[in-house]
């Protein structure tokens, strides 16, 4: 699932984008889940929300007229806009591939639309190429992708050890007008909805794998009440990179983040007395915990 070597040599991380699709119910905020197919070359058999590799098209410049401004925080992700925007881009790609959601301006898809516009995007029309369908796809609908509806979470580094690594923006999208979610058969071959709490509970069960950044994401949305609350918490994260360093405490194998006494990066451990500074390896899974 992971697999950690300290002498690894390094390798450069492939950006890449994920979305915590959340929505209101009687039970409080859920949020949207999908199981990565067990034969996949990262996180195979992991509990995940819908996201993916950054793809060269996702940078095109045409970008600019198919999609909704950003906002600030989401250009906050990189040095410059059309960078910035590219995340934005591959998070709804990925997320319509993935989970068959997609975000839209002024449109209200439901459920079987949005099926339909996944089934389009993977068989795209005689002579437009695979790479350029999202593109295609949207400029045949009179469709623009609302960028502006991510609100940035979190970003992510996987740690050197490892030998698959993505530089990754965490968003938060609210599950747009009539649409359901369901996963794709392919890369994802299951998916549910739930309260963090309940993701959480399946995970310290032994029920599921979830990798440390998606349990500090559901840990993060705990206290989140409705829709508005989810987007507060959000915007109250810090977007500062989070790149976990592997090492050994003693015996003991831990993810020690910045701030974190083992971690290289000099910074100060986060002010939050419920942040974690490492996850340590307990039984098979990572669990946060703060340094004494």
């Amino acid at each position: 699932m992971l697999q950690f070597d300290p002498d690894r040599e390094p390798v450069t991380p492939k950006d890449a984008a994920t979305v915590a699709v959340v929505r209101e119910t009687p039970l409080g905020v859920e949020v949207f889940c999908v199981q990565r197919h067990t034969r996949s070359g990262f996180l195979g058999g992991a509990v995940v929300f819908p996201g993916g590799k950054v793809d060269a098209t996702d940078r095109s410049e045409h970008w600019q007229d198919l999609t909704t401004d950003l906002t600030a925080r989401a250009r906050s992700f990189a040095e410059d806009e059309s960078t910035a925007r590219s995340f934005a881009v591959a998070a709804l790609r990925e997320l319509l591939e993935e989970a068959a959601i997609l975000a839209v301006e002024g449109a209200d898809l439901d459920a079987e639309q949005t099926a339909e516009l996944r089934r389009e995007l993977s068989e795209p029309a005689a002579g437009e190429p695979q790479a350029h369908a999202f593109a295609a796809l949207l400029r045949a609908r009179g469709l623009k992708a609302d960028t502006r509806r991510l609100e940035p979470l979190a970003h992510w580094i996987t740690p050197i050890a490892e030998s698959r690594r993505y530089d990754t923006r965490f968003y938060i999208l609210p599950l747009p007008g009539r649409q359901q979610g369901a996963h794709d058969q392919h890369e994802t071959t299951a998916s549910f909805w739930a309260t963090p709490r309940d993701v959480l509970g399946r995970w310290e069960r032994g029920e599921i794998f979830l990798a440390p950044p998606t349990s500090r994401t559901l840990q993060i949305l705990l206290p989140a009440s409705d829709i508005e609350s989810a987007i507060a918490i959000a915007r109250a994260q810090t977007l500062e990179p989070v790149c976990p360093f592997f090492t050994l405490d003693g015996d003991q194998a831990v993810l020690a983040l910045p701030g974190d006494p083992l971690h290289p990066r000099p910074t100060p451990a986060p002010e939050d007395p419920d942040a974690p500074t490492r996850f340590v390896l307990l039984d098979g899974r990572f669990v946060g915990r703060r340094a004494v």
